[in-house]
């Protein structure tokens, strides 16, 4: 029997997960794939929002301003890259003034700090390559930029390190309540976790999980958003990220760098299937369109393209809340954006909720909220990676050539502790096959090293888990 079952492996669920590792409890993580960040916190567009945006009084508006400010500190404790660059609300006629200044006095009641408008000579000195339309612009130097799937495994990893268990491939599929807690089970109920209170952060799927309670009073609405990522050398990269005015459908088309110095450009939102990511010519242009309303882009740097689904909600913001029907379950619902940048004060008030709703919490002394370094090779320089082969010449094999990525980088991301065991989760810890080649150079490699650690055999090897086999049969000897 566990204390805590928290349902799905997104970065609310990570989040969550690591949150209760500072409580001495018995935990557990119920993730349907075979990663984590593999719905709406792999494919979004890894911005740390200010929290100018929210509609004052609600969830996103009470969590995102504070989650901003934790998220840096929560970053260095996971040895996860972030970079705080500001971001600016752009806008090319007057007639748009009045809804800028709406945001900015939001942003003040939100308790956003260092908000203010710029006008057209300071904000082309920040921003020289910005279209010249561009007049003014609501300034957030507390935004930043992350990589949303990086900050999620860490959460699980650094919450598998204080004891948490996790158990990926189990896709919840019926829940049932007894005097002693509440029983999970997977498909054809071949497996069973019993806890006595569970939490629902099963984002585009928040809904279908409320149902087997019994609670079908909200709906989770499917929105797709595209993207398009440029090369390192894309002649046109802003200092900070770029947006237009947001509108009924969300904060509009962004034109950021990444962390990793790429350009991202997106998203557009349209609803559709909660497990369609097609990635449309038609689409693309859309987003082609509203980027170069902020900056030109060279449509010959970008090197890949995808898209995510946005779990909003009916009731238009974040819904955190017991069952109605079924003792013991907490539903963390709609978390759209910013709900990545609220992440770390959502699950702290989730913790809050649980406690409200009877789970005993007393300190575990022996929590560790760092992770163990991670020992990039491409941020060092020469001497550092003389020291680190000498240590193990397994960083002196270098398996992606685009990223720089050493044979050693990829063995620890396959041996820590909630690690890779498919060739995208291997891609998502090491940035291995997200170059210009897009892993057609390191793919090979990755699979042997995978079918090597794991000592299955290369035919086993999948690109992301189930029947995603990559290899079917021996071609030659």
């Amino acid at each position: 029997m566990y204390d805590v079952a928290v349902i799905g492996g997104g970065v609310t669920g990570c989040m969550l997960l690591r949150e209760l590792a500072r409580y001495k409890l018995k935990t557990v993580l119920l993730e349907k794939s075979s990663d984590f960040a593999c719905g709406a916190s792999k494919a979004n567009s890894a911005i740390v929002h200010a929290g100018y945006d929210a509609e004052e009084g609600t969830l996103k508006a009470k969590l995102n301003a504070p989650g901003c400010e934790m998220m840096y500190r929560v970053a260095k404790e996971l040895d996860v890259h972030i970079k705080k660059v500001g971001s600016l609300v752009i806008i090319f006629d007057e007639s748009e003034r009045p809804q800028l200044e709406k945001l900015y006095r939001r942003g003040i009641s939100n308790g956003v700090p260092e908000l203010r408008i710029i006008e057209k000579e300071e904000l082309h000195k920040l921003e020289p390559e910005l279209t010249d339309e561009a007049i003014a612009a609501l300034y957030a130097p507390t935004a930043g930029i992350t990589c949303p799937y990086e900050m999620t495994i860490a959460a699980a990893e650094n919450a598998a390190d204080n004891g948490a268990q996790i158990i990926r491939e189990f896709e919840v599929c019926s829940l049932k309540r007894d005097n002693d807690g509440i029983s999970l089970f997977d498909r054809e109920a071949k497996r069973e976790i019993k806890a006595r209170f569970v939490v629902n952060c099963a984002g585009v799927f928040a809904d279908e999980i409320a149902k087997m309670a019994g609670d079908d009073h909200f709906e989770i609405i499917p929105n797709r958003g595209e993207y398009m990522i440029g090369d390192k050398n894309s002649p046109f990269k802003p200092n900070t990220v770029l947006f237009t005015l947001p509108n009924e459908k969300g904060k509009g088309i962004l034109y950021s760098r990444t962390v990793d110095d790429n350009v991202i450009i997106g998203p557009n939102s349209h609803r559709v299937e909660k497990d369609d990511t097609t990635v449309t010519a038609q689409g693309l242009e859309e987003i082609l369109k509203g980027a170069q309303r902020l900056m030109p882009i060279n449509t010959r740097s970008v090197i890949t393209s995808f898209a995510g689904v946005r779990p909003s909600s009916s009731t238009k913001d974040f819904i955190v809340e017991p069952s109605r029907h079924m003792q013991g379950l907490l539903h963390a619902a709609g978390i759209e954006s910013p709900g990545f940048a609220s992440s770390v004060a959502m699950a702290k008030y989730l913790v809050e909720n649980l406690d409200n709703m009877g789970l005993e919490l007393e300190e575990n002394p022996d929590f560790n909220p760092f992770r163990r370094k991670m020992n990039r090779f491409r941020d060092m320089n020469n001497e550092e990676r003389n020291a680190m082969i000498a240590e193990n010449p397994m960083y002196g094999n270098i398996i992606c050539r685009c990223e720089t990525v050493t044979e050693a980088e990829i063995v620890s991301a396959i041996r820590r502790n909630a690690g890779a065991y498919t060739v995208d989760a291997v891609k998502r810890r090491t940035r291995a096959g997200m170059g210009r080649c897009q892993g057609g150079f390191c793919s090979p490699k990755v699979c042997k090293i995978l079918s090597r650690e794991l000592g299955i055999p290369m035919n086993e090897v999948t690109k992301n888990g189930g029947c995603s086999y990559i290899l079917t049969q021996r071609t030659k000897d």
